[in-house]
This record gives C-alpha cells, structure tokens and sequence, in this order.
C-alpha cells in the first residue's frame, strides 16, 4: 500500500509534460471534527494518488486546508471523493485565477496539531461561531462604508504585492502573530466599526472572525471564498475590483494577478515589481521580490554573498550549511538588511525616483502590446496550441507574445492557422484558434498581439 511519493518533482514535471492534459488548480478547507487524522490522511493520499492529484494538504483533529493540482478531466472523481464525508459535502472548490500544470508537483498531505496555527490554548473558544460571510458585491458595498475597518490577516510578503484598498495589513510573518496585535489596535472598537477581514482563500479569516466575535467584537464580516473567490465573481458579475495588485499563493506560481496594479519593487533595485522568487542558495532560501534584470546579475541570488556560494562546489555548499538550524526557522519571509528596497504597500516617492535613475542591465526594449485571448490547450505530439480570441481581430503575418508563469515570455510570428477546421487568414473576437508552438502552452497562458 503506497502511503508516499515514489517520484521527483523533476520527474513528475516530466510526466504531466507528456501526458499534455490540462490540470486545474484549487484550494478548499473545513473545520470539522476529525478522531483519527493520521487514517484520514492514509485514505486521502490512497484516493488521490490514483486520481493523479497533487497538492499540499494539512489535517488536524480541527479540520482540513488544502492547495492542489487535479486533472481537469479527474475533477468530478476528485469531487466524490470529498463526498464521502459528510463535512465535506457540497464543499466550495477555489478555482485558481490562472492555472499552471507545474503549480504543485508532489501529492504532501501531513498531520499537524491545527490546520491554521494560532497560538491559542482556549478551551472556551468556539471556531465555528463565526463572523458573517460576504459575497463579492456585498464586500465591495461594506467597504465604501465609513463605519468599516478592514484588515488583511495575511503575512506582510503576501499583502506586500496586493492587497484592498486602506485595508490594515500588519508587519507579521505569521498569522498567530496579528491576532493580539489586531485585538490591541482594535480595542476601543468592538462595538461602534464593522470588522471586516480577508484572506487568500477564507481559512485563516475564518477562524479570525470566530476569534474576534470570542473577544467581544460585535460586527465581525469575512470575505466568504477569500481573494479566489472574489476574483472569480468579479469576472462573472463584471464588478469593479477594490483589490490591488497581485494575489500571492503557496504554490511554484507564486502569485496571480487580479489588476495590473504594481505596488510593490524590486527589493534590490527598486524598480516597480511584483515577482517573488527564492535565493537560489540553499542554504539561504530567502523569498524576496526580485525583476528581471536582477535575476539575471544576480542569478537568482538575494545578495553578493549568496552569489559566490553558489560557484563554490557543491561539497563546499554543504560544509557550509552543516551544523546550521533548517525549514522555517532559516528560510526568513522577505526580511534581510541585503534586500535595501524591502518595502510594504505603496511605492514611496524616494523609491520612484532611484528606480528612475537605475539603468537596466541589458537594455531591455519595452514592448507594446494588446491582450488577444487565452490559452485552452495544447496538443503535445502535434505541438499545437489552441487560443481563443476575446478582445481584437488575428491575422496572418501578425507579431504575437504568449506568456506565462511557467511558460515565460515566448515571441512568435504567426504566419498560418486554423479555425473550425481549415486554414484562415484572420479570427475575430469569440473565434478558437490554433497553430503549432514549438514550445509547452499552459492554462495560464496569455495571447498579446505586439503592436510596435
């Protein structure tokens, strides 16, 4: 009984590559009583191994909290498999803004002592008796309210990129830690302001909200789904986002983008950026915000130091690190005296103007360009993707860009297609496209056409 992964993360890259079927990105949760989490676990990782599900997945006597990655074609199977318990029935599936078939590459379900760790040891405090939930609209009415407060109860490296407008977003690497200092700030307001709180996918405001109402607070609200799920209505009811910037998620992507806001800069140069990335040394790990012509000079690395660690030979790396405290307690969340441009929110006025002044290191030419459509699959033995066109007319000779966070930045001239089965020289706005790419498409891939 195969109770483990038997494969890579390289290899199991590899095999979704070849198998070329689109896979879909998720989150759920539920607090629920759980007696034995160690055969919940086992049952779990059985039935989602043979479905091909990855994921990272935590379980406690308190509940569940899972990110994955599912076949598309496997998503109702998957879906019964949560049916077969009764807390889960009906669960709400995060559907991810834009999906990566890379974005978890091992299936990791582990056994915690809580789902979300809050530091509490109160015997009296109730998680489910919870603040009131609101939709997308909702949301957006209570925040144009004067008599709100609204506060991210995510860590500073997440709320860094994207966040609600004049929303609190406290200086935490963890969520245990803004618990008192929310209480405190909040103190002399339990009765007269509605609480209003957010998190990425509803989890960790979920037991936020039960804490709040436990202290004594009154109006206590949550973003129902978190930011997925607000993302995903605004689509679907056209509304106007009040979240800026980019949405991080704990995956290999990183992050979505809900607007083309960028609040956050490079942490080295200070030009406006928004891409996480982690130190490539080892022994560093550090997650910080990095553009692309850092990466390059800097090759991945958080600073000088790390650099010339990573020439050294391995065996050296090694000695290095041998002796040193490993996992969380070294790899820090964005927070090192190297990082000189390491700043929360809103860009301030000095770090415009030294980003104006800095000179790109290879003189990267901007490039004008104009969102064609998506990506809705690709044919790996034809190497062929297929596109559907949403904003503008596609002809023949046009210059396009397709690109993703996995895929990158990829430049081609179209010279021949196909719609509804035969070659064409142009595809208008609701048209399915399709041509040969010599290179992996992804779910999350965009279609631009380049205009300059």
């Amino acid at each position: 009984m195969q109770l483990y992964n038997t494969l890579s993360a390289e290899e199991r890259a590899i095999m979704i590559d070849d198998a070329g079927k689109q896979r879909l990105t998720l989150s759920f949760y539920a607090y629920a009583k759980i007696e034995d989490p160690k055969k919940f676990r086992d049952d779990l990782f059985l039935a989602w191994n043979a479905l091909d599900a990855l994921g990272r997945i935590y379980v406690a006597n308190e509940g569940i909290n899972a990110q994955m990655s599912i076949p598309e074609e496997n998503l109702e199977a998957f879906r019964a498999t949560l049916e077969v318990y009764d807390f889960m029935k009906g669960i709400r599936l995060n559907e991810a803004v834009e999906h990566d078939d890379h974005s978890f590459l091992k299936l990791t379900i582990k056994v915690r002592h809580k789902i979300v760790a809050d530091g509490l040891n109160d015997d009296t405090f109730d998680v489910t008796n919870i603040g009131v939930h609101l939709k997308a609209k909702e949301f957006n009415e209570i925040l144009d309210d004067p008599n709100t407060i609204v506060v991210d109860f995510r860590n500073h490296y997440e709320s860094e990129v994207g966040h609600f407008k004049n929303a609190i977003t406290p200086d935490v690497e963890t969520f245990r830690e803004s618990l008192p200092i929310i209480n405190d700030q909040l103190k002399d307001h339990k009765e007269d302001k509605n609480l209003v709180m957010y998190c990425t996918g509803g989890i960790r405001c979920e037991k936020a909200s039960a804490y709040f109402k436990h202290q004594g607070f009154k109006n206590v609200f949550q973003l129902e789904g978190g930011i997925i799920n607000y993302a995903k209505q605004l689509k679907e009811e056209g509304l106007e986002s009040k979240f800026i910037g980019k949405n991080f998620v704990f995956d290999n992507r990183l992050g979505e983008r809900i607007t083309d806001d960028i609040i956050s800069q490079c942490h080295q140069c200070g030009k406006p950026c928004d891409n996480h990335t982690n130190c490539e040394n080892d022994g560093c790990h550090l997650l910080f915000i990095q553009c692309d012509d850092c990466k390059a000079a800097m090759e991945n690395c958080c600073s000088t130091e790390c650099l010339e660690i990573i020439h050294m030979p391995l065996v050296d790396q090694v000695r290095l690190r041998t002796g040193k405290q490993v996992g969380n307690k070294v790899f820090r969340k964005g927070k090192s005296e190297n990082l000189k441009f390491k700043h929360s929110g809103e860009l301030p006025n000095t770090a415009l103007a030294a980003a104006e002044k800095q000179v790109d290191i290879r003189q990267k030419v901007k490039v004008k360009k104009v969102l064609l459509g998506k990506a809705e699959h690709y044919y790996v033995k034809a190497q062929v993707g297929q596109f559907t066109i949403e904003n503008q007319e596609l002809n023949s000779g046009d210059k396009i860009l397709i690109s993703g966070p996995t895929t990158g930045e990829q430049v081609m001239v179209l010279n021949k297609f196909i719609v509804d089965g035969a070659e064409t020289q142009s595809a208008k706005v609701g048209d399915k496209v399709t041509f040969e790419v010599p290179f992996r498409i992804r779910l999350s891939d965009k279609l631009y056409k380049i205009v300059n």
